[in-house]
């Protein structure tokens, strides 16, 4: 195995990856907007007139960051999941095995491509949101780079998933099952400190609701959770993809058998 950064390996990986979002336009890209869309116009629109506004802002623009938050955490568990299980299924995982690729450049390469269609799609989000509903963004770099980390959390958690599965309907049972649920009770469309007492201590044992309140300070520049603790979380889930990742590798469960 080459000691040297193999980046003709790494950007063959990722090339792929982002050509199959490419054969895949509708489903990958605008399927996930006009989905969000229909999210801003019911919940902004027709539930917004009752709610008011939260946050100083009004109610549409209050749930355009876990929108954002919600189809980012979601695309990017599907594309990295489903990037590493295809050779899998395919077999062609040991062609890549074998390649003078470490295991760090498979990663950057398959997580690298899932975290470009995230981030991309959630600025389109963004941006076409702007179109509907004024929004304003207090720590737009901070922005930014919080989307960036949050998607390659998830896209390293998405990859984590991708190699254990085994099955289709694995494949799919954490992000539906799990993911999903625990994103619509992380407060994307709610502030959790307008819950009663016991249901917003019981929130917090939730990690999206981290990743949500701290994305949403970027907008806002407040948060019903303290940010020194939603970076904490944030790095927590990093540092643990990372491990996982390189047990996974070091041992070859579910990759070599």
């Amino acid at each position: 195995m080459s000691t040297n950064f193999n980046s003709i390996g790494v950007f063959a990986i990722y090339k792929f990856e982002m050509s199959r979002f490419r054969r895949t336009f509708w489903q990958s890209l605008v399927t996930p907007i006009i989905t969000t869309l229909l999210f801003l116009l019911v919940f902004g629109s027709a539930i917004g007139g009752r709610v008011g506004g939260i946050g100083g802002v009004s109610y549409a623009a209050f749930i355009v960051p876990g929108l954002i938050m919600l189809t980012v955490l979601n695309e990017s568990l599907s594309n990295a999941s489903f990037g590493i299980y295809m050779p899998k299924f395919t077999g062609t995982i040991y062609e890549i095995l074998s390649a003078p690729l470490s295991p760090a450049e498979i990663v950057i390469g398959y997580v690298g491509a899932a975290v470009s269609k995230s981030v991309l799609l959630g600025l389109l989000i963004l941006v076409t949101a702007t179109t509907l509903i004024p929004i304003s963004i207090k720590h737009p770099i901070i922005m930014l780079f919080m989307l960036i980390f949050i998607a390659i959390i998830f896209s390293m958690l998405g990859f984590i998933i991708g190699l254990l599965a085994k099955s289709f309907d694995q494949l799919q049972f954490f992000p539906l099952l799990i993911v999903t649920p625990l994103t619509f009770l992380g407060g994307a469309f709610y502030a959790i400190d307008m819950l009663p007492s016991p249901w917003q201590t019981l929130s917090l044992v939730n990690p999206i609701v981290y990743l949500v309140s701290a994305f949403r300070w970027t907008f806002l520049g407040e948060s019903a959770v303290n940010i020194g603790s939603s970076l904490v979380v944030i790095s927590f889930l990093f540092i643990t993809g990372v491990i996982l990742i390189i047990s996974i590798f070091r041992t070859g469960y579910r990759i070599k058998a």
